[in-house]
């Protein structure tokens, strides 16, 4: 989501609800796996698109970001120097190398599932496989530190110390959320430690969706004239992976995962 200074009430969610969102998530990961196996050089973004389409069609449930704030397609899927928010079209055809990023949410029985992959087409450069691989893993330090008792700034900064000592910048105008209810919830949830970084205490039964944005150049972007897009201001390749947890007692819970 981009980045905003309001920010409300956190809520709790009960066992119930999570068992809603852990379904939803399920789903989420069904359809991101699904593509990711589908996509190959030739297809259009479009015809993602419609196997997303399918894949809802087949457990009857709702995609979260057709008609969100007025987003006209139900899947994000951005290429190489685009961050987030590329929009389907059958122009947009993918070639060998190319690095695309795929943020996908539904609604399942009122509850919201979100989560976001990058992979690559066909054979890749080197360094476009390191900057996916280094910003998954600051995903998986971040969801580390999501935890009873620790306060959210402990988020931020394993995301953002791991991907700067790879040599990266993580994307300044986005960040992580809350999830549940709504597709965006308070605590809203930098990538990186600034004043405006909220010092939220976690607590059990908070359900967050983290999505670590990285570039290989500067973290500045630019929104395309279709009111949508956004890519590096300089050009540089980008990364996107997210996944939503719920906080338990034991320790952070990644729902998002095929079970």
């Amino acid at each position: 989501m981009r980045r905003s200074l309001t920010d409300n009430v956190i809520t709790l969610k009960s066992p119930a609800q999570i068992a809603n969102l852990r379904s939803a998530n399920r789903i989420v990961a069904e359809v991101l796996a699904t593509l990711r196996e589908a996509a190959a050089p030739g297809m259009s973004t479009m015809d993602l698109e419609n196997v997303a389409m399918d894949v809802c069609r087949k457990y009857k449930v709702r995609p979260a970001f057709l008609g969100l704030y007025g987003f006209p397609r139900s899947l994000c899927i951005s290429i190489n120097e685009e961050i987030v928010h590329g929009i389907p079209s059958t122009k947009r055809i993918l070639k060998e190398g190319d690095l695309v990023s795929v943020d996908y949410g539904v609604v399942y029985e009122g509850m919201y599932g979100d989560a976001a992959i990058s992979f690559g087409i066909g054979r890749m450069d080197p360094e476009t496989e390191r900057l996916m691989k280094v910003t998954e893993e600051s995903l998986y330090r971040g969801i580390e530190q999501a935890r009873e008792g620790n306060r959210l700034p402990a988020i931020s900064r394993a995301v953002q110390q791991h991907v700067e000592d790879a040599g990266f910048s993580v994307i300044r105008d986005f960040v992580g959320h809350g999830v549940g209810v709504a597709p965006h919830e308070p605590p809203q949830i930098p990538n990186y430690v600034g004043r405006a970084t909220p010092n939220t205490r976690l607590r059990v039964g908070m359900t967050m969706a983290l999505e670590p944005m990285v570039s290989t150049g500067h973290w500045a972007i630019v929104v395309l004239d279709d009111g949508w897009t956004a890519v590096t201001k300089d050009g540089s390749l980008a990364a996107h992976f997210e996944h939503s947890i719920v906080i338990t007692n034991d320790g952070p819970e990644i729902l998002s995962v095929l079970g």
